[in-house]
C-alpha cells in the first residue's frame, strides 16, 4: 500500500497527476447548496484539493467555509485562482486531528482517497465534527475501482455499516447528477441525526 501522506498528495499536484480533479464543481453538490438560503452555515470540505465546490460556495455568498487538505500545492493553486478567499480558511491539516463543529460537511473524493482501513474512523470523526442537526452530504463511488491506490471504490452496503453506529439518518442513492464519466457509479449521500 502506498503511503498516502502530505508528500504523496502534494506530488500529485506538482506532477499534474490528479486525475480525480474534474476542473469544476460537482453539479450534485452545487444543486444541493443552491437550495440553502442561510449563507452563514458552517461548511467543512475535507480533502478538498482544488476545492471547486469551495470556490462555488464562496462565489454564492457563503461566508463560513473551511477547506482542509494535506497538499500545500493544492492550497497555493486554489488561493491563486480565488484571491478573495481568506487564506486562513484553507488549512493544511490532518483530517483526523480537526476540531470544530459544522452544519454541513461536504464529501467529494475524500472518502475514496483514504486508505479503506480508515473508513470506520472516518465515520466516527464525522460524528464528532457535525453539529447536532448537521449533515454530511456529497458523493461516494458505487463501484469497485482500485485496490492498490486511490481512488478506492466500494458499495452502499459496505458504507452503511460504517455510519450506522453513529447516525440515525443514512440516505445513499445513485444520482443522475454525476459527471458523464461517473454516471451510474456515484451515490449521493446525506447522513446525520436530524
Amino acid at each position: 500500500m502506498l503511503k498516502l501522506d502530505a508528500e504523496y498528495w502534494n506530488n500529485r499536484y506538482l506532477d499534474k497527476t490528479h486525475r480525480w480533479d474534474i476542473g469544476y464543481p460537482s453539479p450534485a453538490i452545487t444543486n444541493y447548496f443552491d437550495k440553502i438560503e442561510d449563507k452563514s452555515v458552517r461548511v467543512l470540505i475535507p480533502g478538498c484539493g482544488s476545492a471547486y465546490e469551495g470556490e462555488y460556495l464562496h462565489n454564492q455568498g457563503f461566508t463560513n467555509i473551511t477547506l482542509v487538505d494535506l497538499s500545500e500545492e493544492s492550497r497555493r493553486l486554489f488561493l491563486k485562482r480565488v484571491p478573495t478567499f481568506n487564506p486562513k480558511d484553507y488549512r493544511i491539516a490532518e483530517f483526523f486531528e480537526l476540531e470544530g463543529e459544522f452544519d454541513y460537511i461536504v464529501e467529494q473524493t475524500f472518502f475514496c482517497a483514504l486508505d479503506p482501513k480508515l473508513r470506520p474512523k472516518y465515520a466516527q470523526k464525522m460524528k464528532t465534527l457535525l453539529a447536532p442537526q448537521g449533515k454530511l452530504i456529497g458523493l461516494m463511488f458505487e463501484a469497485e475501482l482500485y485496490k492498490e491506490h486511490p481512488p478506492f471504490g466500494g458499495c452502499k452496503a459496505e458504507y452503511v455499516q460504517y455510519f450506522k453506529p453513529y447516525f440515525q439518518y443514512i440516505k445513499m442513492e445513485l444520482t443522475q447528477e454525476s459527471i458523464p464519466e461517473r454516471m451510474g457509479r456515484e451515490l449521493f449521500v446525506e447522513i446525520g441525526n436530524f
